[in-house]
């Protein structure tokens, strides 16, 4: 089996959409209209998040969850640019860069929702 995608549930995909597409590089690989304004994001190499808002689930309030509980990470040549990036776009800090004893590098963002994200850059990619 192949992973296609994750998804997550969010009041405006829409506007989630756009942002992700602006500021994370994403492209919509399909989009649906109402009443889901659902939206496949890829990265292009194989990563999918589709964003959607279906009125038989609540949305739950991601930024009350701890950023360990759920996360989409991204992966980054420069993890501190890529932060002051997205700090500059309207998200907000989780903690400073850390670096682990294998030598990745990483750091936790809120997205202008609350939902979370993870800078990675990894010593070893992972496969």
């Amino acid at each position: 089996m192949k992973m296609e995608h994750i998804a997550y549930a969010v009041h405006d995909p829409v506007a989630v959409a756009g942002w992700y597409v602006e500021h994370l590089g994403l492209h919509i690989a399909r989009q649906i209209g109402p009443p889901t304004f659902t939206h496949f994001l890829s990265d292009g190499a194989g990563g999918i998040i589709e964003i959607y808002n279906n009125a038989q689930v609540t949305v739950p309030e991601y930024a009350m969850m701890h950023p360990l509980l759920l996360h989409v990470a991204f992966a980054t040549d420069d993890v501190y640019a890529t932060r002051q990036r997205l700090l500059d776009a309207d998200c907000r800090a989780e903690g400073e860069v850390t670096e682990m004893p294998n030598g990745d590098m990483m750091v936790m963002l809120r997205d202008p929702w609350g939902f979370a994200i993870q800078l990675v850059k990894r010593a070893t990619a992972l496969r």
